[in-house]
């Protein structure tokens, strides 16, 4: 416990000295408060016809969760990758391990900081949207799953990568996929069929069953239930990848 508290003062010392890492984290509810009052502008006449834009918009999912389904997935899997790779590049990693930190130790003190702020973020998310009540609760845990998810699966790039550029490198491909991908599931029934295992699918769903409960095909807590698989595999893989090249090697 008290190695993890020091990653933790640790990790929060540095976010504090970096105050432009958190910007992404602002970033993507302003970006759908500001979609969503676009959307509410009268533009017949001006730009596109009235029958074009609500054709696009009753394809798409509420403003909100679609960003919220993009902040888990692009933004967090490069920032937690890229902040353990500046530990191994920095030889902090090596440091820890020689202490005998163990890898959940580490993970929890690294990721409990990104949770905290994605946790407020997901709140943000969640008024935007208009969720209240039970709705609110679900939409909340899903999204925190998925931030859960996104921290470890993070980690574990960063673990396997040397420096940050690499970390960066690697992360983004994966990043964009994940984050875009439920979008292109949304009009394209053979990417939601491959991207259904993958956690931020889930949060789709489930935020689609939220918005439109009349139109539910799948059952919320099976979602919940691939999200916590999700978790649960990224999770053995970054203590496997942090035992075989956690000393920065």
């Amino acid at each position: 416990m008290s190695s993890t508290k020091a990653i933790f003062k640790k990790q929060l010392k540095g976010s504090v000295k970096n105050p432009e890492t958190l910007i992404q984290f602002m970033i993507y509810p302003v970006m759908a408060l500001v979609m969503g009052v676009m959307t509410n502008i009268d533009f017949e006449g001006y730009y596109l016809p009235q029958e074009m834009i609500d054709a696009m918009m009753a394809n798409m999912p509420n403003l909100a969760t679609m960003m919220a389904t993009m902040f888990a997935g692009m933004a967090l899997i490069p920032t937690v990758a890229g902040i353990i790779a500046e530990d191994i590049e920095k030889k902090s990693l090596r440091f820890l391990v020689m202490a005998g930190v163990k890898p959940s130790a580490y993970l929890i003190g690294v990721g409990s900081v990104i949770f905290f702020v994605s946790a407020l973020t997901t709140v943000a998310f969640g008024f935007i949207a208009g969720f209240g009540g039970m709705d609110f609760l679900i939409f909340s845990a899903s999204m925190l799953a998925g931030v859960a998810a996104s921290i470890v699966l993070g980690a574990t790039i960063g673990i396997l990568t040397k420096n940050q550029q690499a970390a960066t490198a690697l992360s983004m491909p994966i990043a964009l996929v994940l984050g875009f991908g439920p979008m292109a599931a949304q009009f394209n029934d053979t990417a939601a069929r491959v991207l259904h295992i993958f956690y931020t699918q889930q949060l789709n769903v489930v935020a689609d069953n939220l918005n439109h409960p009349y139109l539910a095909t799948t059952p919320i807590w099976q979602s919940f239930v691939i999200m916590g698989a999700n978790i649960l595999v990224v999770g053995v893989l970054f203590v496997v990848v942090f035992r075989r090249k956690g000393m920065g090697d």
